[in-house]
């Protein structure tokens, strides 16, 4: 069973819903959850963040925090997730923000990507995790393991067993 299949399945034995901000994934962890025939019980739908405004403007991620530290950042991450969370009115919010590459962004990396997971429904932003990544690897494969990442921490986290918040995995090649 993939990751997604197993998030869903959790989610749906639960009763409960998830909704998606991306940025660096562009909407692959949306695709991979939607791929899943029955997901339609617990995905309430994604916002795909692109843009530092749209980050600031649609998912209420603090603008000065953006202008401080820039969009690749453990709190944007978790502001992302919280502010999908709610704009969606899902039980929880996952996120992606990052450097898929080719080059370095907002002083930061090529594979440097913070993953977050908000939750449940009326915490605050700050409640959650974000786990911190440096992976390896082409665009492509940074993308991909970013996805899998972020469906990971919300699987741990829905069967009890989330990582530590800032905890760093290489992945990728």
């Amino acid at each position: 069973m993939s990751e997604a299949a197993q998030v869903l399945a959790l989610l749906a034995e639960r009763g409960r819903t998830v909704a998606v901000a991306e940025s660096l994934t562009g909407g692959l962890v949306a695709a991979a959850l939607t791929a899943v025939p029955g997901s339609s019980r617990a995905f309430r739908g994604s916002v795909t963040a692109y843009a530092t405004d749209v980050k600031r403007e649609v998912l209420r991620v603090d603008g000065d925090l953006l202008a401080e530290r820039g969009a690749v950042d453990p709190e944007v991450a978790l502001q992302m997730a919280a502010g999908v969370r709610d704009l969606l009115g899902a039980d929880r919010g996952i996120s992606t923000t990052g450097v898929a590459g080719p080059d370095p962004q907002d002083g930061q990396s090529v594979g440097t990507v913070y993953v977050a997971v908000s939750g449940p429904a009326g915490t605050e932003a700050r409640t959650g995790k974000v786990a911190s990544l440096r992976l390896n690897g082409d665009r492509e494969e940074i993308r991909r393991e970013s996805v899998r990442s972020v469906l990971e921490l919300l699987r741990e986290e829905l069967s009890g067993n989330a990582r530590a918040q800032d905890t760093e995995q290489n992945g990728g090649n």
